[in-house]
């Protein structure tokens, strides 16, 4: 019997669902990235960075590239890049509409506000 996909999606969105993996492939949306400048890029102990790397790595998210002793990392996908795009898309309208809110809220606020203009 086959996983359901929105099951799938689920683990998948799981995946994405860390701060320091978001940071990563952000920055992998850029180029390809030596751990030791994800580290200064992402401010994050090693361990911690490697941990989240190996997450990223068994969603075949990411790909690793060793030169010598420095290891490399890109991103496995280029559509993970425009799925970063519209998920900052949505979150900037998202975060409009919420400020649009909170000035009507602040206006409404200070016309009830003792000192505020008074209603008639």
């Amino acid at each position: 019997m086959s996983t359901p996909l929105y099951q799938l999606k689920a683990e998948f969105f799981k995946t994405l669902g860390h701060p320091v993996r978001i940071r990563v492939l952000e920055l992998l949306s850029e180029r390809e990235y030596a751990v030791s400048e994800m580290l200064t890029e992402i401010g994050v102990e090693a361990a911690h960075l490697s941990q989240q790397l190996a997450v990223l790595r068994r969603a075949s998210l990411v790909v690793p590239r060793r030169e010598g002793s420095a290891v490399y990392y890109s991103m496995a996908n280029p559509q993970v890049t425009e799925l970063l795009r519209v998920a900052r898309s949505i979150l900037s309208g998202v975060l409009a509409g919420q400020a649009e809110l909170l000035a009507d809220l602040k206006a409404a606020e200070s016309t009830t506000a003792p000192g505020g203009p008074e209603r008639s």
